[in-house]
C-alpha cells in the first residue's frame, strides 16, 4: 500500500527538497527528508526504507556514491537518482550501479510518480518472491518427509550425504511412494536450491513430442514449428531436472540422453549447434531397470550413467510403523484444509489400516484420508468410517467370517461382531472395570459406554 512505502529525499537545495517533500506526503508517502549525503547515509543506518531519491550533485558527495553505498546495506532499497545536469554517461554508470531509474530536472511529478510505483511493484514482487522461495524451501525440508522406519532414517542418512554433491541420482520406488518428494527435498536442501527445479514425468508426454519437450527445437525443425522452443534441459540449467518414469524413455532418446550425460551439451532438434548445459540429473523408476536392461528395453550404458547414486523407497506395506505418523500428518492437513477440528483413529481403525496391503503407497492412503475427513461426521474415524476394502482386509486377518457369497454379506454386522469381541475381553481384563478397559482400547470411557449401549451389551 502507499501508506507504508517509506521514502528517503534526499536534496541539497531547499526549493526542490520542500516541493518534492508537499507532492509526495500529499500522494500518501511516508517521507523523511535530508540536506546532505553524510545525513542521508546516517539515516539508513537506522531506518530502512523502501526508496531513496537522491540528487546526484550533492555538495559533501555523489548520488553515485550513496547508491553503492545502498546497495550494500539495503539491497532490496531502490534509489531513483534526480540532477540538472543530464548525459549518457552518468545514465549508464548509475544503471550500472544498481540503480532503479534516473531522471532529470526540471522534474516532471507525473513522470516521478509513475517511477515511483514501478519501484513499490517490483518491492512487493520481490518481497512475494523471498516470501515463497522460504515456503518452497520450508516445505522440502527432509523433517517434513515422514518416516519414522529404519529403512526411511537410512535413506534420510544417505540423502544428506549427497545434497552438496552434483552426482547423478536413480531414485527407486513404487508408484506412490514419494519419488518427487525426495528428489525436491535433493534439490531444495542442496547447493542449486536457488536454481530451477524442473520435472517431466517421460510416460506423460507423447513419444514424438517428447525429444522437443528435453531438447527444444528450432522454427522449422518440423511441421508445426512456427518458432523456436527451448527444451527442458536448457530451462533447467544451473539446476536440476527430474525424469520421472526413466524406464519408459524411448531407445532414440536413451542414446541423446547418453550423449547429454557425458557432454553436458544439447542439441535442439533441427539445429547441429551445441549447447554447453551445467545440469544435475535426478530420475526416478518404478520398474526393475537391470531386468529392463536384460530384455534389451534399456541401454546398459545410460542404465550405469543414472544409477551414480540410487536411492531406494520402501513400499508403504514394508514400514508399517510410518502409516501411524503418516496418518496423522493428512488428517491434521486435510482437517486444517476443511476448518474442522483435528480428528482421530480410534483403535481397530488404526489396525485396519496397518493390515492394509497399500498397492498404492503413500499416495493410496493420504487419498483415503481426505475422503474419511470429508465423510466422517464426528470427531473420532472408527472401523466403520473406513473404505469397504480396508475393512475386509482387517476383518479377514482378524479371522472373522467375510467371505463376500453371491448373496453378500452384512459387513456391518460382522463389524458389530469383532468390536463386540473386542469389548468383552478388554472388560474381562479390566476386572469390569469400565475406565480401565476404554484405556486398553484407546478410546475414551463416554466412547465405550457409547458402543457398549449400541451393541447392546450389559452396562
Amino acid at each position: 500500500m502507499k501508506t507504508a512505502t517509506k521514502i528517503l529525499l534526499i536534496e541539497d537545495d531547499p526549493g526542490s527538497r520542500d516541493a518534492l517533500m508537499a507532492l509526495l506526503k500529499g500522494s500518501g508517502f511516508a517521507m523523511t527528508e535530508s540536506s546532505s549525503g553524510k545525513e542521508g547515509l546516517h539515516l539508513l543506518t537506522g531506518e530502512r526504507f523502501d526508496i531513496v531519491i537522491c540528487d546526484l550533485f550533492l555538495p559533501d558527495m555523489s548520488g553515485i556514491e550513496i547508491l553503492t553505498q545502498v546497495k550494500l546495506d539495503s539491497p532490496r532499497t531502490e534509489v531513483i537518482l534526480i540532477t540538472g545536469h543530464a548525459s549518457a554517461e552518468t545514465a549508464v554508470k548509475a544503471m550500472k550501479e544498481g540503480a532503479y531509474d534516473y531522471i532529470t530536472k526540471p522534474l516532471n511529478f507525473d513522470e516521478l510518480r509513475i517511477i515511483i510505483d514501478k519501484a513499490v511493484e517490483k518491492g512487493q514482487l520481490l518481497s512475494e518472491n523471498v516470501y515463497l522461495k522460504k515456503q518452497l524451501l520450508d516445505k522440502y525440508e527432509f523433517s517434513n518427509i515422514i518416516g519414522n522406519s529404519q529403512a526411511m532414517q537410512a535413506l534420510f542418512s544417505r540423502m544428506k550425504r549427497i545434497i552438496k554433491t552434483d552426482s547423478t541420482v536413480l531414485i527407486l520406488g513404487e508408484s506412490g511412494t514419494g519419488k518427487e518428494l525426495v528428489a525436491k527435498a535433493i534439490h531444495f536442501n542442496g547447493n542449486r536450491k536457488d536454481r530451477p527445479f524442473i520435472a517431466v514425468n517421460c510416460s506423460a508426454i507423447p513419444e514424438n513430442l517428447l525429444e522437443s519437450e528435453l531438447f527444444g527445437h528450432v522454427k522449422g525443425a518440423f511441421t508445426g514449428a512456427i518458432k523456436e522452443k527451448v527444451g527442458k534441459f536448457e530451462a533447467a540449467h544451473l539446476g536440476t531436472i527430474f525424469l520421472d518414469e526413466i524406464g519408459t524413455l524411448p531407445m532414440h532418446l536413451q542414446t541423446k540422453l547418453l550423449r547429454v550425460l557425458q557432454e553436458q551439451e544439447i542439441e535442439r532438434v533441427g539445429s547441429n549447434r551445441q549447447i554447453k548445459l551445467d545440469v544435475r540429473v535426478v530420475s526416478a523408476t518404478n520398474v526393475n531397470l537391470e531386468e529392463e536392461v536384460k530384455r534389451g528395453n534399456f541401454r546398459e550404458d545410460l542404465y550405469y550413467r543414472l544409477n551414480v547414486i540410487p536411492l531406494l523407497l520402501p513400499p508403504l506395506r514394508e514400514r508399517i510403523e510410518d502409516i501411524l505418523p503418516l496418518t496423522r500428518h493428512f488428517l491434521e492437513k486435510n482437517c486444517r484444509a476443511m476448518q474442522r477440528p483435528i480428528m482421530h483413529l480410534e483403535k481397530e481403525a488404526l489396525e485396519a489400516l496397518e493390515a492394509y496391503p497399500w498397492n498404492g503407497n503413500v499416495r493410496e492412503l493420504e487419498n483415503i484420508m481426505e475422503r474419511v475427513v470429508a465423510l466422517t461426521e464426528g470427531d473420532t474415524i472408527t472401523l466403520r468410517d473406513l473404505p469397504g476394502n480396508i475393512v475386509k482386509a482387517y476383518l479377514e486377518r482378524a479371522g472373522s467370517p467375510t467371505s463376500v457369497t453371491p448373496q453378500g454379506i452384512d459387513m456391518v454386522q460382522a463389524i458389530n461382531d469383532i468390536e463386540k469381541k473386542m469389548i468383552s475381553e478388554a472388560l474381562q481384563l479390566s476386572g469390569g472395570v469400565k475406565a480401565r478397559a476404554a484405556l486398553m482400547l484407546s478410546i475414551n470411557r463416554t466412547t465405550l459406554v457409547e458402543k457398549m449401549r449400541r451393541l447392546g451389551m450389559p452396562l
